[in-house]
């Protein structure tokens, strides 16, 4: 039973909208957060490909940009109805449409991106691991813009804590209770930590040229461990599955995927093969 003391907590206020125009129409913050990071990902392969560390030319990243974006799109938004609110992708029957109301699932926008990719890559007859290697490592700035968005709006708050730094979402959902603000910590780990371990891996090694696909593997692992970290302090958003939110439960599939990524391409580097 949490004894919360006798101190002030910050109230969080909503702010979705950097430009309002009216009630319901403006420039959000969520729909900003998916620019930035598709932006962040064009100069990423942008200077990959001068570095000579990607096979995606100059004037190949615009058309690899337009796949991703059907894909995480696409991914995300079926991803949010089918792996955590199924009733609600018909009702209304535009529901999947309505994207200005948020709504969208990592884990769908993972798969997604995986589909463009495989996509892009036989229709350009591009190495596909080392192209998936390439995007990979452009995601966590996505998913770390995303996460403050998700703080900005007020929406997948934190347990009950009292830790200072709890914060009250009482005109979001959260009730009077103080409670953390796991938004931010999900940008720090899924953002900023991820972010930093994946391009470590990629500028300060050769493993993209000695072991394709490894990368994309440890991004799954890494992200995988990040993200139920992350959940120990979120409030579950649906129904728990075999006693784990949904989000712990579904990052086990992405973790068993890395795995099996990394050992396969481990055996084919053993034997000189890509």
């Amino acid at each position: 039973m949490l004894g919360w003391p006798s101190i002030a907590y910050w109230v969080h206020t909503p702010h979705p909208f950097l430009i309002r125009f009216s009630e319901n129409v403006g420039i959000r913050y969520y729909g900003l957060s998916y620019l930035l990071g598709f932006v962040a990902a064009y100069w990423l392969l942008n200077r990959y490909y001068r570095a000579g560390r990607s096979p995606v030319k100059t004037e190949q990243i615009m058309d690899l940009m337009m796949f991703l974006v059907v894909g995480v799109m696409a991914g995300g938004r079926l991803g949010h109805f089918l792996l955590y609110h199924p009733e609600d992708l018909f009702h209304p029957p535009w529901a999947f449409f309505q994207v200005w109301k948020g709504g969208m699932a990592s884990h769908g926008g993972f798969i997604g991106v995986i589909v463009a990719a495989w996509w892009f890559t036989h229709s350009r007859k591009l190495p596909f691991l080392v192209v998936t290697d390439v995007v990979v490592t452009t995601v966590p700035a996505g998913l770390g813009f995303g996460r403050i968005a998700n703080f900005l709006n007020g929406e997948l708050w934190g347990k009950p804590s009292d830790v200072p730094w709890a914060m009250i979402f009482e005109q979001t959902g959260g009730g009077s209770l103080p409670r953390h603000p796991s938004q931010l910590y999900e940008a720090t780990l899924e953002g900023l930590l991820l972010f930093a371990f994946i391009q470590w891996r990629f500028w300060k090694s050769d493993v993209t040229r000695r072991s394709p696909g490894r990368i994309s593997g440890e991004f799954l692992i890494a992200y995988a461990l990040v993200r139920i970290a992350g959940e120990v302090f979120r409030e579950p958003d649906a129904a728990l599955i075999l006693g784990l939110s949904r989000g712990m439960f579904y990052s086990l599939f992405l973790a068993a995927g890395g795995l099996a990524v990394v050992a396969i391409t481990s055996r084919r580097s053993s034997k000189g093969e890509t």
